[in-house]
């Protein structure tokens, strides 16, 4: 991609995915906006606790796999752990995940997308040797921190 294009020759140059209606008014559009992709309060928290453990780790690496490239919140090269935080509406957690009541022409299926992504990359990593942690926004630190300590002690790799 060019870098000296504007936002508005890289918006015009892709195709707008065709998935029900977008989001209608000036304010939902500054409000998705204003959500983070990397970096949640979950995220941070867990890396913190990981450093404080004495672990050392990449954050938002990109990892191209044979299949297609992911990005996991918190990656361990080394022991190839690749580790995800999931945020419950985003990612339809079974406990906490709830179907939208407005506009759900456009948030079912855009939701129903980012399940399935995870799907994928989940299985493009695991073909590639690498283990998947994915762990609930809602998850005590504690709870999520074993879990990640637990994958890398069973990774087998130093």
């Amino acid at each position: 991609m060019n870098p000296r294009r504007t936002q508005a020759q890289t918006s015009a140059a892709r195709p707008i995915p065709s998935y029900g209606e977008t989001p209608t008014t000036p304010g939902r559009s500054r409000n998705m906006r204003a959500i983070r992709r990397a970096n949640t309060k979950p995220e941070v928290e867990l890396r913190s606790a990981l450093h404080r453990q004495g672990y050392r780790f990449r954050k938002d690496l990109s990892i191209y796999t044979t299949t297609r490239r992911v990005r996991p919140d918190v990656v361990f090269t080394a022991r190839k752990v690749a580790v995800f935080v999931d945020g419950c509406f985003w990612h339809c957690c079974p406990e906490h995940g709830r179907k939208p009541s407005v506009n759900s022409g456009y948030w079912s299926p855009k939701l129903q997308r980012n399940v399935e992504r995870d799907r994928l990359a989940d299985t493009a990593l695991q073909q590639d040797g690498w283990t998947v942690v994915r762990v609930w926004e809602h998850e005590e630190i504690g709870t999520a921190l074993a879990t990640v300590i637990r994958a890398l002690g069973e990774s087998g790799r130093d």
